[in-house]
């Protein structure tokens, strides 16, 4: 929307809504006849760049977890000539992007959203479910509402930001505008989360930014489709290129190049830190500082006072922990519960992990999938084998698995009598719980243990119904999470809700879908003009008496 002599205002954004896909439910159909020919159709999957769809020769296939067997797609994989090409695209699209209306970018995301929430819908669902191993409820809670949320919020939140201006004084007229910044954003995106991976792109696309999207292979199957969304809501050509392949190789390419001006950034610790190190030994060879922006792993936690309820304490934990295989950063790895607590939950919840159906996730009856590849599935195998062997833990339940048809992982469980474990400290990113049980007098040394045992800040949860025991919490938590829940599981962040994001080594804490981020892909500009400008440069305190 280009309207000169006029301040548009977008839409007033509102959470999609979560359809249900209960039996008899039409989405329900929709989205089992979407599975049904997504999985039976072997698609190709090309490079985007500059709009061009490049084959390179060069390949890889993309499989289901939980049906190993099952090919989903061909996709091409692109090398440093290929990097060079997406980043020449970027920078020759970037000219006209930067300087058009800030309402005509915000046109294109909010027509993508209405593709995703509409149209693309089941398509990204049954993807994620397919390509990433998703149940429906939370491919539908990724793919389309979080995805749809985080566009049109964006957009709500961009028009804020443009909005924003300083005072002048009499006389004089100040302004400021938001620049996008001198050369391309490299977004490298991971396989958990289908609407972080197509918000990483977009948000610094949406400031007028040109950008080189790097998405996780686990998840390109999702990714195509998201691109092709964002292609048919009439992004140009060369705004967001698409470049698969080998990432150790790419990334070191990308981050060397002098245009880089920022890194977007969702993926493990060692990944960002090798970034974060590779982008402050160029600081001098850049064109300006690139903006590095990143969200990471988590240790995350729960704490489960003597006054909470039993029957929330055992759903936060469930859902928590194994929603989606306990692979997402915010996902609760380790649970502090008081003693008398534990005894009221301990059986029940045991008895409820080992009942939580595991398998195909195109079957609506099973709570969990499988996990994303077999590197996954061979570490929690591992792990569950060495709490096994150890005799400082006891396996409460799962520990099994099989990936004779897929990355079958079953819920695990495990009691540690040392509250500094290795199983409280170390991400393993599956559906892997460790619980460390406190004397009810402890309750403020066990939030302590908490605030310092792991290196990770993302995000964690308090069960209380003593207002003061929260009160406590608050306090002493305080810098242990960035995203900070009471009475509730640690997952689920809604966009214009709870902005998510962490510190300490769980990232930069700068809050994807927020105002927050957004100001990381400007470069703000002030500008001053005096209506009627001093001619004599003598002041009046010079004057003799």
């Amino acid at each position: 929307m280009f309207l000169p002599n006029s301040r548009p205002t977008p839409p007033r954004p509102h959470n999609e809504p979560i359809l249900s896909y209960g039996p008899g439910t039409a989405e329900r159909s929709l989205l089992k006849q979407t599975l049904t020919r997504l999985g039976s159709e072997k698609i190709e999957i090309p490079l985007v760049i500059g709009g061009e769809k490049v084959r390179t020769g060069k390949s890889f296939e993309v499989r289901s977890p939980h049906a190993h067997a099952r090919v989903l797609a061909t996709c091409h994989e692109g090398g440093l000539a290929d990097v060079d090409r997406a980043i020449a695209s970027a920078r020759a699209a970037w000219a006209d992007w930067a300087s058009s209306s800030w309402s005509s970018r915000a046109a294109v995301f909010l027509r993508a959203a209405e593709l995703v929430s509409g149209k693309y819908r089941q398509v990204l669902n049954a993807a994620t479910m397919l390509g990433q191993s998703k149940t429906a409820y939370q491919a539908e809670i990724d793919s389309a509402c979080e995805l749809a949320d985080f566009l049109r919020f964006n957009v709500y939140y961009a028009s804020q930001l443009y909005a924003e201006q300083p005072d002048s004084a009499p006389g004089v007229w100040n302004a400021s505008e938001l620049r996008p910044l001198e050369g391309f954003v490299f977004a490298i995106t991971p396989f958990n989360f289908t609407a972080i991976a197509g918000n990483l792109p977009a948000a610094p696309a949406l400031m007028g930014n040109t950008v080189v999207w790097k998405p996780s292979p686990l998840a390109a199957f999702s990714n195509h489709f998201v691109m092709q969304v964002f292609e048919e809501a009439g992004l140009p050509p060369g705004v967001i290129n698409v470049v698969q392949g080998p990432a150790p190789e790419l990334v070191a390419h990308a981050l060397a190049q002098p245009d880089l001006a920022g890194v977007h950034f969702t993926g493990s610790t060692q990944v960002f830190q090798s970034i974060w190190k590779s982008v402050g030994e160029r600081t001098s060879s850049y064109r300006s500082y690139p903006r590095v922006v990143g969200e990471t792993g988590g240790k995350d936690f729960i704490v489960a006072h003597a006054s909470a309820d039993p029957d929330a304490v055992i759903t936060a934990i469930i859902r928590g922990g194994y929603e989606y295989q306990g692979q997402k950063c915010s996902a609760a790895s380790r649970i502090y519960v008081s003693q008398s607590m534990w005894k009221k939950i301990e059986k029940k919840l045991v008895d409820q992990i080992e009942a939580i159906k595991v398998g195909d996730v195109a079957d609506f009856t099973n709570f969990m999938g499988a996990v994303i590849d077999r590197r996954a599935f061979e570490r929690l195998q591992g792990a569950a084998a060495g709490a096994q062997k150890d005799p400082g833990c006891k396996l409460l339940a799962g520990g099994g698995g099989d990936a004779s048809v897929g990355y079958f992982v079953r819920p695990t469980l495990v009691r540690t009598d040392d509250p500094r474990h290795d199983l409280m400290q170390r991400e393993l990113f599956g559906p892997f719980v460790a619980a460390f049980v406190f004397e009810d007098g402890e309750y403020e040394a066990a939030l302590g243990l908490v605030d310092s045992t792991s290196a990770y800040a993302l995000t964690g949860a308090v069960l209380a119904n003593d207002r003061r025991a929260i009160d406590v919490a608050h306090q002493r938590l305080r810098h242990a999470a960035g995203n900070f829940y009471v009475n509730d599981k640690c997952t689920g962040a809604v966009v214009g809700q709870q902005p998510f994001g962490g510190g300490r080594q769980s990232g930069t804490n700068d809050k994807a879908g927020s105002p927050f981020n957004l100001l990381r892909w400007v470069s703000p500009r002030t500008i001053k003009e005096t209506f009627a400008p001093p001619t004599s440069y003598g002041y009046p305190f010079m004057l003799e008496p």
